[in-house]
């Protein structure tokens, strides 16, 4: 509509300027070379026009002449640029696709069109990837290092590379780099950070933390988390030698993450070496009450040393109230009761656990505790132990794949900090029948007894080959098992020792182990 006024606004003018000069008439005259013309105005303008239009064609015929080997030129690399374009818009669909064949052939069209332009590269170096060819990606990797444009995309791809060929040291290199150039990168701090924690550089790792959480490249409640790993590691190496700085350190691990285990063993620790018993007490209790767990107990109950057998069993009981009666708050009042051989109370406390599918450390705690009433002779005792070489394994710290009865701050396998994490193993064995926790007396008989018809008192049993024949198809999570410990009672001379040796085996180990106690 504005154009259309326009238009209007510009006819009515040029209409106003022609009445105008209609009503203003006058002549011209033009004397040039002993000539002389005379015309109107209104023809001489005319004539001015018209020369002007034709001035203006000519010139653009002329301009258009000289530049058509510019147009021409331009217009070519405008239509090889739209085909490599086009190539690099295909061979990403076939990088994403899986398409090596595609990818590599529009990966040589768009280099041919475009030239070394980064997406074109980049492309080049997946497309290698992708058809496993190795010393092609690295080749186009080094080329983008080389351009400052390019360079932290360039190393991040040689840090792939670096990884994927096992060479930590040059994948270090990479990311530190890459660190330095881009400090915001995230993949390049998170490397540094496992490079650093794998070396056990707790300082250095600090920093890395405090440099990502100023940058947001991670949240408060995750950077407070690793800090808190860190500062514990730091005073877990010096707890024996530096126990002042280790209280330190531990003090502000409990101040950023009051939950975890480890600190708050540490700390209840130092604590109590100090005499500061209250406060020792108050951590360990508020990590107790978000995370049960055995090692708290046991700091817990051995923060007076002088303490008696039914001081502990008070603590004990104190521990299972705050935590409404876990399990592993069960296990630490049994375990206090059998010390102070109040063993109708061990039974109260463990009775619970073995309702629906009896743990290891169940079961072995009921041994003991027919083997400290009964003797060691008891067939109580000798069932318990049976059960709990074929019972669900209990909780244990895991990290990648890696099981382990004590706390690391870093993963054994990748270096990745707070990467262990407590709670059941993989159960591959099947759990046993329930049995009554108060069995009724009968015939003592063998534990494991060979394949064969019945005796008449013992129903047939398949022999122990046959059976770990069956279960070597299970390949039971890898366990840290400590070394059996020598002394006045050798391993397996015990049978609630032989029994808990029995339990930390894997299938064909248990087997065996309950055989030579049968």
């Amino acid at each position: 509509m504005w154009r259309a006024l326009a238009f209007l606004a510009l006819l009515a003018l040029a209409a106003f300027g022609a009445v105008w000069i209609a009503d203003r008439p006058g002549t011209v005259t033009v004397v040039w070379n002993g000539y002389q013309i005379g015309t109107s105005l209104a023809v001489a303008l005319v004539g001015v026009i018209a020369a002007a239009i034709v001035l203006g064609l000519l010139w653009a015929i002329v301009r258009g002449v000289i530049s058509l080997p510019e147009a021409l030129v331009r217009g070519s690399a405008e239509r090889r640029r739209a085909k490599g374009l086009s190539a690099l818009s295909r061979g990403m669909v076939a990088v994403g696709s899986g398409d090596p064949l595609a990818a590599r052939r529009y990966a040589g069209d768009a280099e041919r069109l475009l030239g070394s332009e980064p997406l074109t590269l980049l492309l080049k170096a997946q497309a290698a990837q992708i058809s496993g060819d190795r010393d092609a990606a690295e080749s186009a990797f080094q080329r983008m290092v080389d351009d400052p444009e390019t360079r932290v995309l360039g190393l991040r791809g040689l840090f792939v590379e670096a990884r994927r060929r096992e060479d930590e040291t040059a994948a270090r290199a990479y990311a530190t780099e890459a660190a330095r150039l881009a400090p915001s990168v995230t993949w390049a701090n998170e490397a540094l950070l496992e490079a650093q924690s794998a070396d056990g550089d707790w300082a250095a790792a600090l920093e890395t933390i405090e440099r990502r959480s100023s940058l947001g490249l991670i949240d408060k409640a995750s950077a407070r988390r690793q800090r808190a790993v860190l500062l514990t590691a730091i005073a877990g190496e010096r707890e024996a030698g530096e126990p002042e700085l280790a209280a330190e350190r531990v003090l502000q691990a409990v101040k950023l993450a009051p939950d975890l285990v480890p600190a708050a063993c540490i700390a209840g620790r130092l604590l109590a070496r100090r005499g500061d018993l209250k406060k020792a007490a108050r951590i360990v209790e508020a990590a107790w009450k978000a995370n049960p767990h055995p090692d708290l107990a046991k700091v817990y109950l051995g923060l007076r040393p002088g303490d008696s057998v039914r001081d502990r069993l008070a603590r004990a009981e104190t521990l299972a109230k705050l935590s409404s009666w876990d399990p592993e708050a069960r296990l630490a009042v049994a375990q206090a009761a059998l010390d102070a051989r109040d063993y109708g109370r061990a039974r109260e406390a463990a009775k619970p656990l073995l309702a629906d599918r009896p743990t290891v450390r169940a079961c072995l705690m009921m041994a003991a505790i027919e083997e400290a009433e009964h003797g060691a002779a008891s067939g109580q005792a000798r069932e318990w132990l049976a059960r709990a070489a074929r019972a669900p394994r209990d909780p244990v710290w895991i990290a990648d794949g890696v099981a382990s009865d004590t706390w690391a701050p870093v993963s054994p396998v990748t270096g990745r900090l707070d990467a262990f994490a407590w709670r059941e193993p993989p159960n591959t064995l099947v759990a046993a029948p329930a049995v009554d926790p108060e069995p009724e007396p009968k015939p003592a008989a063998p534990v494991l007894a060979p394949a064969g018809p019945s005796d008449g008192l013992n129903p047939p049993r398949a022999s122990v080959t046959d059976r770990h024949a069956s279960e070597s198809k299970a390949a039971p999570l890898p366990t840290l098992v400590p070394a059996p410990m020598s002394g006045d009672k050798a391993a397996g001379s015990d049978p609630v020792s032989a029994g808990m040796a029995a339990a930390a085996l894997p299938a064909s180990g248990a087997e065996r182990a309950v055989r030579k106690i049968g």
